[in-house]
């Protein structure tokens, strides 16, 4: 099952197509819940002046549900499924097997 913190797996151009997909508000919420490693692989796929103002809206975002957590994870993770069917992201190819 794919889950939130598997976007740690996508490549910097497949989290850099994501991030044009999605809004911000939902991006922040989302990312409430998220661990530093996942937080900084979406940092350092935005621009330097896109990445500090989020990370101003995180600092100054008070405390939110787990469950609206979770539930704007689950529209991304919806999004990202769509980008995959798509084909335009590969899910679980970055640590997966080596290909020949």
């Amino acid at each position: 099952m794919f889950v939130f913190e598997n976007l740690l797996d996508l490549d910097d151009r497949g989290i850099q197509l994501l991030l044009r997909e999605i809004q911000s508000e939902s991006l922040i919420l989302a990312m409430k819940g998220a661990s530093d490693p996942l937080r900084e692989k979406i940092f350092k796929n935005m621009s330097q002046r896109a990445s500090e103002m989020l990370r101003e809206d995180l600092d100054s975002r008070g405390p939110v549900r787990l469950s609206e957590v979770e539930a704007e994870q689950k529209e991304i993770l919806k999004v990202v499924r769509r980008l995959a069917d798509e084909g335009q992201i590969v899910l679980g190819s970055a640590g997966g097997e080596e290909m020949v």
